[in-house]
């Protein structure tokens, strides 16, 4: 059989796969064993060797490390209602502006997403708690939705970030490091905010039903002292612990192991100061993730095993000379990169597409003088739309999980549209203004 169609076909099987609904994990590692099997003439022990191989590889990779220690720092958290003082202080605060409950969800949501970085926590929780309060004063459903469904995706591309954590273990480049990519995400994930919440603002400025203001009685219930302490007091313990995980990274004084750790320690001190802290939140905390933990070494140990047969029978090369050797210029070519991640991001799992795209396109992004740090932020960013394009949009099915009633997917779905559109926007924008990625890494580690 030739190269090409062996390349097609491994692609084909996969899809047909999931397609049927096996899960990502095994079907990853199944695909690989079949095609790897037909790729060395059925040598089993050659293909055992090479599976083991891998999979020791990442068991001693020190830097994953750091994916159990930031899940356990994120199920302390939302076990410990960080973000519900937050909403309540803003809501005050921010709440007599036109769209201003839409922007404190926003707000809410970023640095939520800079404590725990997990997607279903962070659109559960908001979906729970200002989903009612929103609804109550007014808001439209798609703009909730829309609102609730985004913010809460932020968390996937603000450092800490597990995508970060594991793009840096997949590519073992000192350029794509951990360390690099957290500071490489820090502008991009503040402009992703920065463009939702201008849209909000001016969106419910110019059509104020959209998004009215709480009642005079209610703005003016609070002095302009108490709402400065609310905000301070709520604000303060979160924005502590992001100085001392990302704080430490960044000065070079902690790896992101390291600073893992501290996180998962100080979400034990903030437990404990929001009063939280007993063994119950302890224990569902581990057990959640343990199986966190489990799923996403399962997905990297299959996805691992997929490039590693793909790349050794020659898929990558087909790939590459099919874009290189098409002739088109090198941004068209990001283009169509850029195009399949997002396509394969309304079907597939984020960290399937990262392991299965990385290994292929990063030698080409290398090959067309791309910044590596650079394309690998337009990959993430990118990313990020998979939790949000129809059908299989998981931020809209952890909504639609905690919606009132009356709620249905075609108003999630409306909702969606122009913050999809915005993310698409900042990746332009990414492009335009490549120092939104590499400045701050240039700062702090000079790269």
């Amino acid at each position: 059989m030739s190269l090409e169609f062996m390349t097609v076909a491994m692609f084909a099987t996969l899809i047909l796969a999931i397609i049927f609904g096996h899960p990502l994990a095994y079907t990853l590692a199944a695909v690989a064993t079949l095609f790897g099997l037909i790729d060395n003439g059925f040598s089993i022990p050659m293909l055992f060797e090479m599976f083991v191989n891998n999979a020791w590889g990442l068991m001693n990779n020190y830097t994953l490390v750091a994916i159990p220690l930031f899940i356990l720092m994120a199920q302390l958290l939302d076990r410990s209602k960080v973000s519900d003082a937050l909403f309540e202080a803003l809501y005050v605060v921010l709440g007599s502006i036109k769209g201003g409950l839409g922007l404190a969800v926003v707000v809410v949501c970023t640095v939520f997403a800079a404590t725990t970085g997990i997607i279903g926590a962070s659109v559960v929780a908001m979906g729970l708690l200002a989903t009612p309060a929103l609804i109550n004063k007014g808001y439209q459903k798609e703009l909730t939705s829309g609102i609730i469904c985004a913010s809460g995706t932020l968390g996937i591309l603000i450092p800490p970030s597990i995508m970060m954590v594991i793009y840096g273990g997949l590519t073992g480049m000192k350029e794509t490091s951990v360390g690099n990519l957290f500071a490489g995400a820090i502008f991009p994930g503040l402009l992703l905010a920065g463009l939702y919440f201008f849209y909000i603002f001016v969106r419910c400025n110019i059509n104020p039903q959209l998004g009215p203001p709480i009642s005079k009685e209610e703005a003016s219930a609070y002095t302009a002292s108490q709402k400065w302490a609310m905000t301070l007091k709520s604000m303060v313990p979160p924005l502590g612990l992001i100085l001392a995980v990302m704080g430490t990274i960044l000065a070079g004084v902690a790896t992101p192991t390291e600073a893992a750790g501290l996180g998962a320690l100080g979400s034990v001190v903030l437990a404990g100061f929001n009063k939280k802290l007993n063994w119950e939140v302890l224990r569902e905390s581990a057990y959640a993730t343990l199986k966190t933990t489990s799923m996403v070494m399962m997905l990297f140990i299959g996805g691992k095993f997929f490039s590693t047969v793909f790349l050794s029978m020659g898929g990558g090369d087909v790939v590459a000379d099919l874009l290189i050797g098409s002739g088109m210029n090198r941004w068209l070519i990001l283009g169509v990169m850029m195009g399949i991640v997002f396509i394969m991001g309304m079907f597939i799992d984020w960290a399937a597409i990262l392991l299965i795209t990385v290994p292929v396109f990063m030698p080409i992004a290398m090959e067309l003088e791309f910044n590596p740090l650079w394309f690998s932020l337009l990959m993430c960013v990118n990313l990020q739309t998979s939790f949000l394009t129809p059908p299989f949009g998981y931020a809209l099915f952890y909504f639609k999980g905690v919606a009132p009633e009356g709620y249905t997917m075609m108003h999630i779905y409306k909702g969606i549209i122009p913050f999809v559109l915005l993310q698409v926007i900042s990746i332009a924008l990414l492009c335009m203004f490549p120092g939104l990625v590499t400045w701050l890494p240039g700062i702090f580690f000079g790269s």
